[in-house]
């Protein structure tokens, strides 16, 4: 009964967001006609992403469900964070951190973005040939897929593809893409372990004393007497 409840309060808040933020579509309709639709999307998001708490994600995310590809009504979007290409996908229960820059990525369902992450739109954005500012020089988007429950480290670079359940640790950069379950880390971000395998290095959890304050004995030493 609770979580009935809980699930058409949610729904009625997104319709009020959705209704409150009507004018932040209009205008993005409006200047997509005549800058571009990325552009507009980048101004729209910029203004929507200063809008802080619950309130915040309510207004993004009823933006986002009408502006890009695709973005799914349980995702979070947190304060700060900007999108720069309408063909980016936001999926089921994605979450978002504050202050992450997203170009042309498809976020699947239930991965977790942590603050700053940045996905530009691939590595070859700009040219790099020498005689000409790079600013100058056409580029190659492609679109950086995250699957589906991986996890991004906070200040993390991400310009490949990451696999299912993966995980890239905070400040890494992705410059290659990487299979399903494992860790990445470094710069440039290497894959040192595999998550389906078992964490040799973890330490084992510390045993507590025993009812009369003795520390544990090892296994199959006798106990105190």
């Amino acid at each position: 009964m609770g979580e009935t409840i809980h699930r058409a309060l949610k729904r009625v808040a997104l319709g009020m967001a959705t209704m409150l933020v009507a004018p932040a579509v209009a205008s993005y309709s409006i200047r997509a006609r005549l800058l571009g639709r990325d552009r507009a999307l980048e101004g729209s998001t910029q203004a929507l992403a200063l809008i802080p708490g619950l309130a915040g994600q309510y207004f993004r995310r009823a933006f986002l469900m009408r502006v890009l590809a695709a973005c799914h009504s349980s995702a979070t979007v947190e304060f700060g964070t900007i999108f720069s290409r309408v063909d980016a996908r936001i999926g089921e229960n994605a979450y978002i951190g504050p202050r992450c820059h997203l170009g042309l990525v498809e976020i699947e369902r239930d991965t977790l973005l942590a603050a700053g992450v940045h996905v530009p739109s691939g590595p070859h954005t700009h040219g790099t040939a020498l005689g000409s500012p790079f600013r100058e020089q056409p580029g190659e988007r492609r679109c950086v897929r995250i699957g589906a429950g991986a996890w991004i480290g906070s200040g993390a670079v991400v310009m490949a593809n990451v696999g299912r359940g993966a995980v890239v640790g905070a400040g890494a950069v992705l410059t290659r893409p990487i299979p399903d379950r494992v860790l990445a880390v470094g710069v440039p971000a290497q894959v040192v372990r595999d998550l389906t395998a078992p964490d040799t290095n973890r330490k084992p959890p510390r045993r507590e004393r025993d009812t009369q304050g003795h520390p544990p004995q090892a296994d199959g030493a006798p106990g105190r007497r």
